[in-house]
Parts: C-alpha cells; structure tokens; sequence
C-alpha cells in the first residue's frame, strides 16, 4: 500500500517539487496538500500547481477528519512551522520538518511536540549533505588539537532569505563538538589583526538561482583539505525528504534525524 502523504507549503518552490516527485513515486499518494489561509492558490488543482497536471488533490488550508494522512512533509515558512505542528499534534500524524531559520521560541514548541508525535527535523535533507555532516565530524575528531583553522563558505540563490543558511551553522555545530573552537564568525572586514584558534569563519554568498553550495576548509600550515557538496537542483533535497518521510510512518512520538534515516543511529 502507497504511503498517504500531505504536504505542507504545497504551493511553494519546494512544496511543488514534493508533489511532483512523490506523485511519480509508487511508495507514495499524495492525499493533502496545504497551505496558508493567505496564498492565492487556495482551492487550485496540487498537480497543476506544480506542473504535472491533475492529480485530484485540492490546496486547502487544514485537515479534516478521514483525511487518512500517514506522514506530513513540511517545506513552507517560519510562521508555517507553528501551525503544522498545532496541526500534527490535533491529527497524530508523523512530521518531516524541512523548514529551517528558526528561533529558539520556535525551536522550544517543536521539542515539546516530539513529547506527543514523531517527529523528523534537519538542517538540510539532502542524503549526500547528511554523509558530509558525518565526514566533518570525523575528521574534526581527527584534527583535533593539531593546529587547524575552519572556515565554512556557503552560496545560495539571490532569494534565500536567512544567512548563513542552516546547513552551514550545522557543520559549525559538528565541527565545535570536536575541535572545541568557542566562536563563530560571520565575515571579515578591517583590520582583524591574526586569526585566532579558538573561531570557526562563516562566509555567505547569495547569487543567481544557486541551489546550494558548502565547502568545510580545514586547513594549517603547509595542507589544506575540503570537503564540498554542490546541489545541481533542488530535487536532491526533496528526495530526501521522502525517505525520511518513509521511514517515519510508524514510528513513537520522538525526536529524529537524517541520521536515522542513513542508518547511522542503530534504530
């Protein structure tokens, strides 16, 4: 049996793409697409919304009883994350969280949700970003103590509206665990005198319609090393918002990660 997937942001650049990829996806039927009470597209076909004609799936702005969604994907906006999780909690249903630029207030209603369903959250959902995240971590293990700098560049699309993105903060996060440095530092500008030990470089470029770009730079005296993914399209990232969608279902209320999902947790 398909699983029954609702999608949330249905009518943005990654919602639609998640309708488009799921409904050419035998283990998937999509059987909700939502979106706020003030997007234009309100009532309109999800299918031709996102240019694979109809699929019979109306946007609508919430769930109704004997709406038999199994899983939820989420792709929409700040705002949008409090009220799917209001929404999940009310239906029991499992979410993949997608959306990122969140605060700490927002932050804190997710980890309480997860007391009630399960719940999925990444930085970045693609499957090759998420082996990046483990590759990082291991060579910060391995670096460590041994007279390294990092820096992190990331590029994004002219659109994109948070900076530096999730996934760049996320490396920083993974490499500070085992390297130790205390700072963040976004840019340079001035007489910054000699890099200290203790930061980690974060640079933030915004062009065109760049998908998504990160390059982790270790580097000392005498080598350097990168370890660098480059997104051709957004596709990548959906599709790995599926499997994690397809693991989910079925799953207790709890916190999960890509890491689950590669594997890499034992559960």
């Amino acid at each position: 049996m398909a699983i029954k997937l609702g999608v949330h942001g249905a009518a943005g650049r990654m919602g639609q793409r998640v309708v488009a990829l799921a409904s050419a996806d035998r283990r998937f039927d999509v059987s909700a697409a939502l979106e706020s009470e003030q997007c234009p597209r309100i009532g309109n076909d999800a299918g031709e919304v996102a240019g694979i004609g109809t699929i019979r799936v109306p946007i609508s702005t919430t769930l109704h009883h004997g709406h038999g969604v199994e899983v939820l994907i989420d792709f929409s906006s700040p705002e949008g994350v409090v009220r799917v999780l209001e929404l999940c909690r009310a239906f029991r249903i499992p979410l993949v969280l997608a959306t990122t630029g969140l605060d700490s207030h927002i932050q804190e209603k997710i980890n309480e949700a997860a007391h009630h369903v399960p719940i999925l959250q990444a930085a970045n959902f693609s499957l090759v970003v998420n082996v990046l995240f483990e590759l990082s971590k291991r060579a910060g293990n391995m670096l460590a103590g041994k007279g390294f700098d990092v820096e992190i560049i990331e590029r994004h699309h002219r659109f994109k509206k948070d900076s530096p993105s999730g996934t760049a903060l996320h490396f920083a996060r993974v490499i500070q665990e085992q390297m130790g440095q205390k700072r963040l530092v976004f840019g340079r500008e001035g007489l910054t005198g000699e890099r200290p030990m203790d930061e980690i470089g974060l640079h933030a470029v915004r062009v065109g319609d760049n998908v998504g770009e990160h390059a982790v730079i270790f580097s000392t005296l005498g080598e350097t090393m990168e370890l660098i993914h480059r997104g051709h399209s957004r596709d990548s990232y959906v599709l790995g918002a599926l499997a994690a969608a397809e693991y989910l279902v079925g799953k207790p209320a709890g916190s999960y990660s890509m890491t689950d999902v590669l594997g890499l947790n034992g559960r």
